[in-house]
C-alpha cells in the first residue's frame, strides 16, 4: 500500500478525520446477546447493501480526501461472499496507509495468509471469554475452538492482534484476569471494553456496572506492578503494561466516552449510511447519492458538508438517536 496524503479532512471542531470504519454486512454467524437479539435481525436484502463496486468508489473518494486508514467491520465480514477480492482491491488504493479488519474469528483462519499478502498488519479479534461454556452462553454458538485457532494463526503469521473483550456484569467479569494472562507469553494487546446495550432493542442506555475504573482496579489488584503506557494519537484505549509480559492491556471507555475529544473516525453502515459518530442515527445516505447518479465531486461535497456538521461528542449525538444493533451500526 502506497502512502500519499493528498488532503487533510477536518470536522467543524477542528478534528482531523482520517479513519473510516466500513461495515460490509449486517449479518453475523454468532448471536452475542449484547449485539443482537437471539434470533438475529431482519437482515438487509442484497439490493439494500452497498455493492463492492459502490464501496470501492466511496473508499477511493474518501482516501483522496484524507482518509488514510480503513477498518472492515460487520456484522461479521467473512460471512459476505467474495470479501477477499474486495480487500485486495482496497489494498491497492494510493494514499491508504493502513487497512485492518475486525472479526469474530469463526471463519477467519483460512484467509490469514491472504490477508498477510494484502498488507494487513493488524486484526481486531472479538473474544469475551476463554471458557467454552461461557462462550456458548454469550454468543449462543459453540465456536470457541475456531476462534482460538484464528488467534494462533494470526500470531503465527506475524499479524498484530488486538483482542477485544466486552466486560459484562454477571457474565464474564471473572474472565478478566485469565484474559490478562494471555499477555504474559503472547505478543498481543488484550483490550477490555465497557458494555454498551446496542442489541437492537432500542432500550435507553444505563451506565455499566463495570466501567473503565473498576476494570483497571480489578487488574491492578492482581498485578500491582502494572504501569501506564503512552497512548498513541487518536487512541480509544487507555494502555498499560505488566512487567515481564510480552503483550499489553487496553481499556476502552466506550460508554464513558472519554476519547470523544480526539475522535478521528467516521462510519459507513452496510446500507451506505454515513455516521459521523457511533451514537448518531446516520447523517447522510451515500448509497442514495451514488445510485442517483451523482458525480464524484457532488458526492465529495455532500460528504464534506456532513463532516462539517458533526456533533461535538457522543453525548450530543445520541440526544435524538435510537440504539440500533451493533451489527447494523458496524462497530
Amino acid at each position: 500500500m502506497r502512502v500519499n496524503f493528498l488532503q487533510v479532512l477536518r470536522d467543524n471542531h477542528g478534528r482531523v478525520i482520517n479513519y473510516l470504519r466500513l461495515a460490509v454486512t449486517d449479518r453475523c454467524n454468532l448471536r452475542c446477546f449484547y449485539c443482537m437479539p437471539e434470533h438475529g435481525l431482519d437482515w438487509l436484502s442484497r439490493t439494500d447493501l452497498l455493492s463492492y463496486e459502490e464501496m470501492l468508489r466511496i473508499c477511493t473518494l474518501l482516501v483522496k480526501n484524507g482518509i488514510s486508514k480503513i477498518r472492515i467491520t460487520g456484522g461479521e465480514p467473512f460471512v459476505r461472499k467474495d470479501i477477499m477480492s474486495f480487500i485486495a482491491a482496497l489494498s491497492t488504493l494510493n494514499g491508504l496507509h493502513e487497512l485492518t479488519i475486525t472479526t469474530n474469528g469463526v471463519l477467519t483462519a483460512p484467509f490469514i495468509p491472504e490477508l498477510k499478502k494484502y498488507g494487513l498488519r493488524s486484526v481486531n479479534l472479538s473474544l469475551d471469554t476463554l471458557d467454552r461454556n461461557k462462550f456458548l452462553a454469550i454468543t449462543r454458538r459453540d465456536e470457541l475452538p475456531a476462534v482460538l485457532n484464528t488467534l494462533e494463526q494470526l500470531l503465527h503469521h506475524g499479524i498484530e492482534v488486538k483482542l477485544n473483550a466486552v466486560v459484562m456484569d454477571g457474565k464474564n467479569t471473572d474472565d478478566i484476569i485469565p484474559l490478562v494472562q494471555l499477555t504474559k507469553d503472547l505478543p498481543l494487546s488484550v483490550r477490555f471494553i465497557e458494555e454498551m446495550p446496542f442489541n437492537g432493542s432500542g432500550n435507553t442506555m444505563t451506565a455499566p456496572q463495570w466501567n473503565h475504573i473498576k476494570i483497571l482496579e480489578t487488574i491492578t489488584n492482581q498485578h500491582p506492578g502494572i504501569s501506564k503506557l503512552a497512548d498513541p494519537p487518536y487512541s480509544t484505549a487507555y494502555n498499560y503494561h505488566i512487567p515481564g509480559h510480552k503483550g499489553t492491556i487496553g481499556i476502552i471507555a466506550a460508554y464513558s466516552r472519554s476519547f470523544c475529544g480526539t475522535c478521528n473516525r467516521i462510519r459507513i453502515t452496510p446500507q451506505g449510511m454515513l455516521k459521523t459518530c457511533l451514537y448518531d442515527n446516520g447523517v447522510l445516505s451515500i448509497r442514495d447519492l451514488v445510485r442517483a447518479g451523482n458525480t464524484d465531486e457532488q458526492i465529495t461535497t455532500q460528504l464534506t458538508n456532513a463532516i462539517n456538521h458533526r456533533a461535538k461528542n457522543g453525548f450530543e449525538a445520541e440526544q435524538n438517536s435510537v440504539h440500533e444493533s451493533m451489527a447494523a451500526i458496524g462497530g
